[in-house]
């Protein structure tokens, strides 16, 4: 009866998720990128629309599964999904064996090559940066090195990494434990003590799970968003979503790679449009240190938002209010020269709710 109702739900998503329209784009190949084949897609309703690159998160958590839930936002933009190396269907190309070098600087070598290959096929000056969890750290590198290929930067679910200075979430973990009586959970995490750069992938990965199973909200939203949209994936049989955790799993040895990483020492000033739209209530990467951060960002226009009731995956969970944050602040500043002369230059705004 289950596999009979995920076979109906699959159906009924494909069809919905078809582009008919004579300006439409619906394509998904592989693509040579960094000396392997790398998955990317690109799907819109209107190739006249803006394009908007995706730097999914995880790590080795491809956005084709979230496809169905942000089906609205191809009728304003052309979205380009790309599978990193080690993620989705890269992944499932060549194994483990086949992803090549997995590193941070092979990942913002690899966002390049793709970012060449679509303008090209695209015949676009600029693409959209937007960026989730994972990606963030990826994606703050391409917006301050390379505002000639991107129109604005997007971040969400953002990390801010400072060189291990902040301790804040980890010791919110430790009290989330402590009240809830996980007498080991909360022996592991203090085991492994609040210098993550002295954390092994299977410890920054423990405590991302943790994170996530001790948060109300958070645990609910991977229940309800993450699993609910890997079941019902209309790109993904049984043995894909297999592949897709596996992926997942042989990803985590770049997570303790972002430890070293201090946004601020790499800089806070931005050449290109910045904006940040947050879950107010992100308990893996809180809003607090991205708007601290964001108070210090210099940029042409700037802008910061909260999304109510939304803690991590807050653009999948609530993909309406993210696509209005995308029409009524993003897509005016990159419509053209006109639209940044109406905002000052390096303006900050208060925190706006969604």
């Amino acid at each position: 009866m289950l596999l009979t109702y995920r076979a109906l739900k699959r159906r009924t998503h494909a069809r919905n998720l078809r582009i008919t329209s004579p300006d439409g784009i619906d394509e998904a190949s592989y693509v040579r990128i960094g000396g392997i084949d790398q998955w990317v897609s690109i799907r819109g309703e209107d190739l006249s629309n803006p394009v908007i690159l995706e730097v999914h998160g995880g790590p080795g958590a491809s956005n084709l599964v979230f496809i169905p839930r942000t089906r609205t936002w191809e009728r304003h933009f052309t979205i380009v999904r790309w599978d990193m190396r080690g993620a989705g269907r890269t992944f499932a190309a060549g194994g483990p064996e086949g992803q090549g070098e997995m590193t941070l600087d092979r990942l913002y070598r690899d966002a390049l090559e793709v970012t060449q290959h679509v303008r090209e096929r695209l015949d676009v000056p600029r693409l959209l940066l937007v960026a989730n969890s994972f990606g963030t750290v990826t994606g703050l590198r391409l917006a301050r090195d390379h505002p000639e290929l991107y129109s604005a930067y997007v971040g969400t679910d953002q990390n801010i990494i400072d060189g291990g200075r902040d301790a804040s979430s980890y010791q919110a973990l430790l009290a989330r434990l402590e009240n809830a009586g996980k007498r080991k959970e909360l022996a592991a995490v203090t085991a492994m003590g609040p210098d993550r750069t002295a954390w092994t992938a299977k410890q920054w990965a423990l405590y991302a799970k943790t994170v996530v199973t001790t948060d109300a909200l958070t645990y609910d939203t991977m229940k309800t968003v993450v699993i609910r949209s890997l079941w019902f994936s209309p790109f993904h049989n049984l043995r894909d979503l297999r592949c897709y955790l596996k992926a997942m799993n042989f990803s985590e040895q770049l997570g303790p790679q972002t430890t070293a990483v201090d946004e601020r020492a790499e800089g806070t000033a931005f050449r290109l449009p910045f904006f940040l739209f947050q879950g107010d209530s992100d308990v893996l990467t809180p809003s607090e240190p991205a708007r601290r951060f964001f108070e210090e960002v210099t940029a042409p226009v700037k802008d910061f938002a909260l999304i109510e009731h939304a803690s991590h995956f807050a653009a999948f969970r609530h993909p309406d209010r993210f696509l209005d944050l995308l029409l009524t602040k993003v897509r005016p500043v990159i419509a053209g020269a006109s639209g940044l002369a109406a905002r000052p230059a390096s303006g900050t705004s208060d925190s706006v709710k969604f």
